[in-house]
């Protein structure tokens, strides 16, 4: 009897510890033996621990749906990961934004050292109504793996201009009515506003996004707008709980979501994708000396078979880690995404290298952090 249960003790501890490799898009356990559920995430490095927060997903047609909340993992080697349960859950109200049902994606979480709050930023769309609110969702906790209380989801900036806006643009009249969607008026119109004046009012849409912390500490919510053609860059506020009223275009017209940012030698880089759904689309890369702009596009980063290439490995980008140290390295994290069934839709994480100063991704099937 004892030699049997410390078997089963030895057993346990070496199905633990088994994960000492990245296998890009296979099946991912915890240290319980469960499949990782923490899509679209992004992770925090505080003190010693990284804390990977995610979508929930569910099995069938609606697994899309935030029927639970977010999740959260930490580790300590980035290889073997503890489920710390749900981080923020959905709330059971009929009359609440955030109950069952409604949509609850790219959940992220950055540190405020002054507030000594854990600030946690999402998509959220309403229960029911598709894709048609286009909020940001925000919510914090004096814990970094929760519970976060929700303050609110709302339209981003309302009544306010970007910086560096034109008067032409702020003055167009041209309405999308008299345009033909697609055409390539209708595609400069993008570009010259259209959207944002007709979100001006209400505040500018937010759909996929991510968070990103620079050396000054001042925080940007990095987010897909104006209908998934232009993204925007918003300056959050000292507590990183709202927004301060600047923000910027960038890539106007250029179909870009899945953003994730990440800095190197004083310049910023981004990782993105275009708008295919679902379906994974070559990816896009760019870089600037200013996060505000301007960018520079600098073309597809994958570098393998041309489906490879075409497809970024079947994933979709959702964050860049950068691990600290004497010789920094940056972790390239994304989705493949299962439409017909998304909780088993797996990671794919790659680590990033440089060619003529760009970053670059190349497969590996099995791959350690060296």
């Amino acid at each position: 009897m004892k030699l049997l249960v410390i078997f089963i003790f030895m057993t346990t501890i070496l199905s633990a510890q088994s994960n000492m490799e990245f296998e890009p898009g296979k099946i991912w356990n915890d240290t319980e033996g469960n499949v990782i559920n923490a899509h679209g995430g992004g992770i925090l490095k505080h003190k010693k621990t990284y804390f990977w927060f995610g979508e929930i997903k569910e099995n069938g047609k609606n697994g899309g749906l935030a029927m639970k909340g977010v999740s959260c993992y930490s580790s300590k080697d980035l290889y073997n990961w503890k489920n710390e349960g749900i981080a923020l859950k959905v709330i059971q109200d009929t009359t609440n934004m955030l109950q069952p049902g409604c949509v609850l994606e790219r959940p992220k979480v950055i540190y405020n050292a002054h507030t000594k709050k854990f600030v946690m930023w999402f998509h959220h769309e309403l229960k029911g109504k598709g894709y048609a609110a286009a909020m940001a969702g925000c919510a914090v906790s004096d814990k970094v793996t929760g519970p976060y209380t929700y303050l609110f989801s709302k339209r981003i900036n309302a009544g306010i201009w970007p910086q560096d806006i034109s008067k032409e643009i702020k003055e167009d009249t041209i309405k999308e009515k008299d345009l033909k969607r697609g055409s390539d008026d209708w595609k400069l119109a993008i570009k010259n506003g259209l959207f944002l004046r007709r979100d001006f009012a209400g505040g500018q849409m937010s759909r996929d996004m991510t968070l990103f912390v620079d050396d000054d500490k001042k925080a940007y919510l990095i987010t897909a707008s104006e209908e998934n053609q232009t993204l925007h860059f918003h300056e959050l506020n000292q507590t990183y709980t709202d927004f301060n009223g600047k923000y910027y275009r960038v890539f106007p017209g250029g179909r870009n979501e899945g953003p994730a940012i990440f800095k190197k030698d004083g310049v910023y880089y981004m990782f993105s994708s275009g708008l295919t759904g679902w379906k994974p689309n070559p990816g896009k890369s760019a870089s600037a000396k200013k996060i505000t702009g301007e960018w520079k596009d600098l073309g597809n980063p994958c570098r393998g078979t041309e489906e490879e290439n075409n497809t970024t490995f079947k994933s979709q980008s959702t964050f860049v880690l950068t691990l600290g140290g004497k010789s920094k390295k940056y972790l390239f994290f994304a989705d493949r995404w299962k439409s017909e069934d998304l909780k088993d839709s797996r990671y794919v994480w790659l680590p990033i290298a440089f060619e003529a100063e760009k970053p670059i991704l190349k497969w590996e099937d099995k791959w350690k952090i060296k």
